[in-house]
């Protein structure tokens, strides 16, 4: 029996026959963002400007602002309950938003579906992944500690997937090219180029606990375990990790301000790191 996976209301609307289920009980929308740029978020992160928002299914998505071309998402339907996308913008600030999303509905066994906790989903032995507004530009506007603020959005918690290709059985990740390219934690302008973007500027373990990425049972490339998941600071060590699913997680909290222990982070852009698939 062949079908396309619908949410329950889409097959009623168009006439169609529920014959089974699939998706675990429901469809899977994929958004893609051929264009989509909104005012900056404020110093610390938060979209308090303009702001995109996924609501009614069931994947939680967060709140975005800023530069997203390019980006794609996926979102699980919840039951028979409408996806709703809208964005929201302050007319008091002057910009020139612009925005053009696909939307796709995509059945159980489409190839190129995600699997159930990542919210992106990439293919092919090797690409490149950005963070939500990721630009090497810096955000003018001042955070709360008074300097200058993140690129970096707010409140994030998300999984981004890579599909394993036939014949290769694990990844390598590595920051790349540019001195911005993974400024996640920590001061960006009070960073010289023998810090910023290299190994010396990378952060690892129980350093990283505010804003940081994760990702699981990494190895060096001289094969030693590297002992921690979480990946923070102003630079990126290549790592490889042989855990399937290949996955790795973005967390970053609500602010960028300072803490009883920490300094303030100060222009960060976020990452920008590419991937290779290794052969068995």
């Amino acid at each position: 029996m062949n079908g396309i996976c619908l949410a329950r209301r889409e097959c009623n609307n168009l006439n169609g026959t529920i014959t089974g289920t699939c998706a675990s009980r429901r469809g899977r929308c994929c958004v893609d963002f051929l264009d989509l740029v909104l005012a900056q978020p404020d110093g610390d992160g938060v979209c308090s400007v303009d702001s995109l928002t996924i609501t009614g299914g069931n994947t939680i998505v967060p709140i975005l602002c800023g530069d997203n071309t390019g980006q794609t998402i996926f979102v699980d339907f919840n039951g028979n309950a409408a996806i709703t996308i809208t964005i929201s913008a302050t007319l008091s600030t002057t910009f020139s938003r612009r925005w053009n999303i696909k939307l796709t509905q995509l059945g159980c066994d489409c190839p190129g579906i995600a699997p159930n906790g990542c919210l992106q989903y990439y293919t092919g032995t090797s690409g490149t992944i950005n963070s939500f507004n990721y630009a090497t530009t810096a955000n003018p506007t001042l955070s709360a500690s008074l300097v200058t603020g993140t690129r970096q959005l707010a409140n994030l918690n998300y999984g981004i997937c890579i599909r394993m290709e036939a014949g290769y059985c694990s990844i390598q990740y590595a920051q790349a090219s540019g001195l911005y390219s993974f400024t996640v934690t920590g001061d960006v302008e009070g960073a010289d180029s023998t810090v910023l973007g290299t190994d010396v500027g990378a952060v690892n373990d129980g350093d990283c606990t505010t804003d940081f990425v994760v990702i699981p049972n990494p190895f060096t490339t001289a094969n030693v375990a590297v002992g921690t998941d979480r990946f923070c600071g102003l630079g990126f060590v290549t790592v490889t990790s042989a855990l399937k699913p290949f996955v790795l997680y973005v967390v970053t909290d609500g602010s960028e301000g300072a803490t009883a222990t920490t300094p303030p982070d100060v222009a960060n852009r976020g990452f920008s790191l590419t991937y290779s698939q290794i052969a068995c």
